[in-house]
């Protein structure tokens, strides 16, 4: 049975909100590797100029600059590409996750096909860095009712903890009902998972994304201020987001091979995404996924 709802005693709240520790992550894939962009054949992906080195050391060096070590949750495929990349964020002392293998969402994947995707990734990922993977995110939050199979498999194959829920309803994903807090998961195996979720704030009693990514392009930066100071205030870490290609507003246009809606989500702000990042690194605490989850007990 899948507790997803259950919450963990080691959840405590800290005295203040500057001294919450948040965690903060990278999903690290190219520009063409995008849900958005779903209709590219992946056989044709090496057709594209590949930007992610780029893109990702831009990230890094703004890391650096604010002094905050995150997580980076890479794809096996890149890392297969650009093994000196994987080499590099964990040499400058970032923590390493796992984003599957090709990017596929998890219910275009036979739990076979997942388990294979997720050790190969793990593997590489642990061979290019040196440390062991601990944490994973699925492609395009694809952990969802119909996919919480998923977490066992994570489990079996080694994975400590998960951030792949989000809690709020989307057209492709998230699990409107799921706990909102860290909390550990109980798993119809025998075994448990943490399951660190994308942040929600409310407003109304209604969930408001405020983790990141394309939420934090085309929404207010003030609003993701507000929503993360919410959590905060309750004693609860929040959760950021954001990937590479989201620095490169200069990246190739591939609008006619998305939906108008899809092109709208992906290249909408792309230039805002630096200062606003920059900012926000000055205003909160940020750390990696992993080291909150040790600050609160969970690992």
């Amino acid at each position: 049975m899948y507790a997803v709802g259950s919450t963990s005693a080691h959840s405590r709240p800290l005295s203040t909100e500057t001294g919450i520790l948040n965690g903060i992550s990278v999903d690290v894939e190219d520009y063409y590797q995008v849900y958005n962009f779903r209709g590219i054949d992946r056989s044709a992906w090496d057709d594209f100029e590949s930007r992610v080195e780029r893109s990702t050391e831009r990230v890094l060096d703004i890391l650096d600059e604010a002094g905050v070590s995150g997580t980076f949750f890479c794809l096996g495929c890149v890392a297969e590409r650009h093994p000196d990349l994987i080499r590099a964020i964990a040499d400058r002392g970032h923590e390493i996750g796992s984003h599957g293998w090709s990017h596929k969402p998890l219910w275009e994947l036979e739990r076979s096909a997942f388990v294979d995707e997720v050790t190969r990734s793990k593997s590489l990922l642990e061979d290019l860095s040196g440390s062991q993977v601990l944490g994973f995110r699925a492609p395009s939050f694809s952990i969802t009712k119909q996919t919480l199979w998923g977490l066992d498999v994570l489990a079996d194959v080694g994975f400590r903890y998960d951030s792949s829920i989000f809690p709020l309803r989307h057209p492709d994903y998230g699990i409107p009902d799921a706990n909102e807090e860290i909390h550990r998961i109980d798993l119809s195996g025998g075994g448990s998972i943490v399951e660190f979720p994308m942040t929600v704030a409310r407003f109304l009693g209604r969930p408001v994304p405020v983790s990141g990514g394309g939420y934090f392009r085309l929404l207010p930066f003030g609003l993701t201020c507000w929503g993360l100071r919410q959590i905060m205030r309750r004693g609860r870490p929040a959760i950021f987001y954001l990937h590479p290609w989201e620095l490169d507003p200069d990246q190739p246009n591939l609008r006619d091979r998305a939906t108008r809606l899809g092109a709208f989500r992906h290249y909408t702000g792309l230039k805002r995404t630096e200062p606003r990042l920059r900012r926000l690194l000055q205003t909160f605490r940020f750390g990696s996924l992993r080291r909150v989850l040790e600050e609160r007990g969970f690992m």
